[in-house]
């Protein structure tokens, strides 16, 4: 009987060394979903922002996305992935353990999903990076190129990191069960939040109100918007760390969202414009894509829809009346469509959150009312954070660079010119 006990035993031994490889597959997908988060950064946001701005602003524009790329690629991995998702301190922030990736090895793999965590550490530099390069669009065409240098870094640090380290790292917000699936406080909310507060601190534009100030190129910019809808494949689908069902589940919702989107932004200018524009149709596609992320792996079909729907509107009132009676200059529209796009998206998935699709969330329309009451909370504790630490950081900055604002004379010249020495068009 002796010499038949390992044999009985093996199958255990089987699951426990085969849990302990590399799942290839997901690996193999998450490396894709990585690529294609990457990419939205330096070439689809890059882009969409770049032809939304004056001919003279265009590669200032573009490579304020492009740097914010480059800075926070060193800047996550020298600390703030640690911050994030570094052992939980208090609730409030990651310890600083994995600073320059100390204690991560090669071959060490999330239990879970079996991907390597370095694999892991590279998806979240990609979320990080186009947080930040979000709101950009806010101040572009009148900030001083080396104001926003230093912004990048100190935002990243101090209120990326620990937003994401509240809702995915083990932080407080994880505790009391709020749903986000890929991003619509850390990233949507957060960007769009302090797009505004930047946007109010600094001031408007000086020919703002004055003359018509139109895009460069709405072909570049619908071009921005399909590389950026391409690339969202990856950030809501690769946010199930997994090549399975709900990364199935997550990309059609976010490809419906999306096309919903843009169908409702452009029937609402039809219907108050009577003019159906290219611009309109591309911001509807992204205000679709924004309210969808925080849902994308938790609701179903019908949710999508509607997600989508409401998103296109939102997005429409945002850029088209609420900026108008407020009287504030967000170059790019961030927080119309982003931050607003951002806060429905979160509460959204507080109401359509489908226990069937994903028994990690369940939504008021599936008996839990409560969920509304922690989407509310979150959403309510990211705004402040955000607001109030990046007026601080706005503060602190321009102290350093002396002003965070560029002269009368080079704003009246284009950025190009004034800081770069180029021009994106040659007239």
């Amino acid at each position: 009987m002796r010499r038949f006990l390992p044999f009985v035993f093996l199958p255990l031994f089987s699951f426990a060394e085969e849990s302990s490889k590399i799942d290839s597959g997901n690996t193999a997908w998450m490396l894709v979903a990585t690529a294609l988060v990457m990419l939205m950064t330096p070439a689809g946001l890059a882009i969409f922002y770049g032809g939304m701005s004056r001919s003279k602003n265009i590669l200032n524009t573009i490579a304020m996305s492009f740097l914010a790329f480059c800075i926070t690629s060193l800047i996550w991995i020298f600390w703030g992935y640690s911050i994030a998702f570094g052992s939980d301190i208090f609730g409030i922030f990651g310890s600083l353990e994995h600073a320059f990736l100390l204690g991560i090895n090669i071959n060490d793999i999330l239990p879970d999903s079996r991907i390597p965590v370095l694999v892991f550490v590279l998806f979240q530099l990609t979320f990080a990076a186009i947080t930040v390069a979000l709101i950009s669009g806010s101040i572009i065409e009148r900030v001083k190129f080396e104001f926003w240098l230093i912004f990048i870094v100190l935002w990243v640090t101090f209120v990326y990191s620990p937003i994401a380290h509240w809702e995915w790292g083990g932080g407080f917000l994880s505790k009391v069960g709020i749903l986000d699936f890929a991003g619509g406080l850390a990233i949507e909310t957060a960007s769009g939040i302090a797009g505004l507060v930047l946007a109010i601190l600094l001031g408007r534009r000086r020919d703002y109100g004055k003359k018509a100030i139109v895009p460069s190129s709405v072909v570049l910019t619908t071009l921005g918007a399909a590389l950026l809808w391409f690339g969202w494949f990856g950030f809501n689908a690769g946010s199930a760390l997994k090549a399975d069902g709900l990364a199935t589940y997550a990309f059609l919702n976010t490809n419906t969202a999306a096309a919903v989107g843009a169908l409702s932004w452009m029937f609402t200018e039809w219907f108050k414009f009577k003019k159906p524009t290219l611009l309109g149709v591309a911001s509807g596609a992204v205000s679709g894509l924004v309210a969808i992320t925080p849902a994308a792996g938790y609701v179903g079909m019908f949710g999508s829809i509607i997600i989508g729907a409401v998103a296109g509107i939102i997005g429409f009132v945002g850029v088209f009346w609420l900026k108008n009676k407020l009287k504030y200059d967000d170059s790019l529209d961030v927080f119309g469509v982003h931050g607003l796009n951002g806060i429905w998206g979160t509460l959204a998935t507080g109401l359509f959150a489908n226990p069937s699709i994903n028994p990690g969330g369940k939504g008021l329309f599936f008996g839990n009312f409560s969920q509304v009451l922690v989407q509310l909370g979150g959403i309510f504790v990211v705004i402040l954070y955000t607001a109030i630490t990046t007026a601080i950081l706005f503060f602190v900055v321009s102290f350093i660079t002396k002003g965070a604002r560029v002269s009368a004379d080079e704003e009246t010249l284009g950025l190009d010119e004034a800081i770069h020495g180029e021009r994106g068009f040659e007239l």
